[in-house]
């Protein structure tokens, strides 16, 4: 891209709040690996590679901070911010983090997440079209090849439609900043709702150019997507990064306390009816300090006593889920994501699904203090990954 202070300035919008499980493994399609790297991670690449310094805002979900963290290379120009439960909501999102920035561009590329393919060609071809006339939206589009089939309800058809003018639309799709954010605030208010940023700019009555897309700049939605992508990396031979060796650590944690006599006992969170209770200066949830102790163990920090001592009276009779949520505090600030312990309380908790969860109780084959109902000893493992570094 080249640069002059007479030339439009671009900033990247580029949305990936949304779910997008279709193409499988139950992980957001941005966030998935290919060939070495994530799929939102190549899309960053490639405007870098167009140009080193223009501002980049990922608009991600607010479950995914933890996910995109882990998943692309930030530099100081790449900014992240919240998105909303649409495409729309997302997008206006992105428009304004970009136009409240103190170095504010003139125009916006909106791209999908989910586009890794488009080429440096195919940017400096919507660049080039913002500088022959700034006021005028772009976006790339394939001509429809094939003949266009009209159909009623029983799949039977109805009329051939002409193909003629007719363009598949891709993205980048570009605009003026101002002009964008403007029909953006307005659907937002009106509620209208649309297929692609540019059908905005039609609505209003602004002309649109379309530009020679291309066949590679595909979005990966379905598995199929991936698939094809796969082949397209090995046929085209690109050189992929090697998938980064995560840091993986695992951290263990015991505890035991004594069974008194009282009226329930609180397990993971969960109080159970019962004819004894735990001894203790919280509410001694000898489960979820085990698992507190683990966390606290995988990133090498003292042990719980060392965080809560049992001679505060800041701790007595706390609910342990406030330990628990420390020490995943902790984790997290050290970069790390967390993993596999107990389960439906614990994983509300900590913020996982339940599937990632699991809780195991024994009777210690009735010997021992365990055995004879005189106390309970929990055993917790949590596996944390952290990125590599």
């Amino acid at each position: 891209m080249a640069n002059s202070h007479s030339q439009p300035t671009v900033g990247i919008v580029i949305p990936a709040a949304g779910r997008g499980t279709r193409a499988g493994d139950g992980c957001q399609k941005a966030y998935r690996r290919l060939g070495g790297d994530t799929v939102i991670n190549r899309t960053l690449r490639l405007f870098r590679s167009w140009d080193q310094t223009c501002a980049i805002v990922i608009v991600h979900h607010a479950d995914d901070n933890s996910l995109l963290q882990a998943s692309v290379d930030l530099d100081e120009n790449i900014y992240t911010t919240i998105g909303g439960a649409e495409r729309g909501a997302s997008v206006l999102a992105g428009l304004r983090f970009l136009a409240g920035l103190k170095a504010s561009p003139s125009h916006v590329f909106i791209h999908d997440a989910a586009r890794p393919f488009a080429s440096v060609h195919l940017l400096d071809q919507v660049y080039d079209s913002i500088v022959k006339d700034p006021s005028i939206g772009v976006i790339p589009g394939l001509a429809v090849a094939d003949t266009l089939k009209r159909t009623d309800s029983h799949g039977l058809i109805t009329a051939t439609v002409p193909r003629d003018g007719l363009f598949r639309a891709q993205t980048p799709q570009a605009f003026d900043l101002q002009t964008i954010l403007e029909v953006h605030e307005q659907a937002a208010v009106s509620g209208t709702s649309y297929t692609d940023d540019a059908s905005l700019f039609e609505e209003q009555g602004l002309p649109v150019r379309v530009v020679a897309g291309e066949s590679d700049n595909i979005k990966l939605t379905y598995k199929e997507d991936f698939d094809q992508a796969e082949r397209f990396l090995k046929s085209n031979l690109l050189p992929t990064p090697p998938a980064p060796v995560p840091d993986i650590r695992v951290g263990h944690g015991y505890d035991t306390h004594r069974l008194v006599p009282g009226e329930e006992i609180t397990l993971c969170g969960v109080k159970i009816p019962h004819k004894s209770t735990l001894l203790g200066h919280s509410d001694a949830d000898v489960g979820l300090h085990a698992l507190t102790n683990a966390f606290l163990g995988s990133i090498a920090a003292d042990d719980i006593g060392s965080h809560f001592s049992d001679t505060d009276p800041r701790w007595r009779g706390v609910s342990s889920d406030k330990f628990l949520q420390h020490a995943a505090t902790l984790v997290a600030e050290a970069g790390g994501l967390y993993r596999d312990v107990m389960r439906q309380s614990v994983a509300a908790i900590v913020g996982l699904h339940p599937s990632r969860v699991s809780v195991k109780a024994g009777t210690n084959e009735k010997i021992g203090f365990v055995g004879r109902e005189e106390g309970i000893v929990a055993f917790a493992t949590a596996t944390v990954v952290f990125p590599s570094s």
